[in-house]
């Protein structure tokens, strides 16, 4: 493992925005699977704010989705030299290969937000998405009274969050024995699928009365397709807590929301990252809290 003196006596000799030359000019990597989508635009922000505050540089990349760009990147980053590398995966299978590359250039690897199933990743810093679920759970079936059908937007295919939001609200909603799931489909934590996928859902159930979407993005796009149905025929509960959310809770199109901290996710990736170059033994995950966002509350929220 390399060690982050190297970082620390960088961070002592040149300003926060420079880092030090080491050939590649680069002390850490992030990347990142989409920044379209402000949730990860939030640990962007995060994560150059902490290397800023640390005197690192940090390259953070955009896969726009591709698993194949996450594995050039990360040739990129050990091309660079960086002490240490975030991934943050399009695909928790697909990005074995992106981290195998560190792995074989002994560059330290964590995953943020997403897990990734196999290679070795000292630590993963994610959302309790599982709990989130939950809690998404207990709120749609309170808005409900307890009874209805519900349609549930997945995320992802084959992202760790898809999969723990989803487990979460079975887990949750199966103690409401009024509430049947009559729909799931996955959406791609996209708007416009979103849009897509519950505008046809919405004809196939007419008397759809709760939709859990597992990301502010998918709920949005689900709330245009319903309409003037969207927060009061069918509630909405979504996941991420992202300014568009919050501000469609605020408004009433969305029920609620499970705000997740991005811009902490991307402070956390930086400061256990160096943990992770300085050789350190990390813990197996780093879950970061998440709470409920309603109307009652959704202006603590907002700046």
């Amino acid at each position: 493992m390399r060690a982050v003196g190297l970082l620390a006596a960088c961070a002592l000799t040149v300003p926060a925005v420079a880092g030090c030359d080491r050939g590649g000019n680069t002390d850490l990597g992030l990347a990142l699977s989409t920044l379209n989508n402000p949730f990860f635009v939030g640990i962007k922000k995060g994560a150059q704010a902490e290397a800023a505050a640390r005197g690192l540089k940090i390259n953070i990349t955009d896969a726009q989705n591709d698993p194949v760009q996450q594995v050039n990147q990360m040739e990129t980053f050990t091309s660079q030299d960086v002490r240490a590398a975030v991934i943050n995966p399009v695909d928790s299978d697909a990005a074995v290969p992106a981290v195998g590359v560190a792995n074989r250039a002994k560059v330290p690897v964590i995953s943020i937000d997403r897990g990734v199933n196999g290679g070795t990743v000292g630590t993963t810093i994610a959302s309790d998405n599982v709990e989130g679920g939950r809690i998404a759970a207990r709120a749609l079936a309170a808005s409900m009274g307890g009874r209805g059908k519900v349609a549930v937007l997945e995320g992802q295919p084959g992202t760790s969050a898809a999969r723990e939001r989803g487990k979460g609200f079975d887990e949750g909603i199966r103690a409401y024995p009024g509430i049947e799931v009559v729909a799931r489909q996955p959406a791609d934590f996209d708007r416009t699928k979103g849009m897509d996928v519950m505008s046809n859902l919405h004809q196939a159930h007419g008397d759809l009365t709760g939709v859990f979407a597992a990301n502010d993005e998918m709920a949005l796009g689900a709330a245009k397709a319903l309409g003037a149905d969207a927060g009061r025929k069918v509630r909405i509960v979504a996941f991420d807590g992202t300014p568009d959310g919050i501000a469609a809770v605020r408004g009433g199109t969305l029920t609620a929301t499970v705000a997740q901290q991005p811009a902490l996710l991307g402070r956390q990736a930086v400061a256990w990252a160096v943990r992770a170059a300085d050789g350190e033994r990390l813990p197996r995950t780093v879950k970061v809290p998440v709470v409920l966002v309603t109307r009652e509350n959704a202006a603590r929220f907002t700046g």
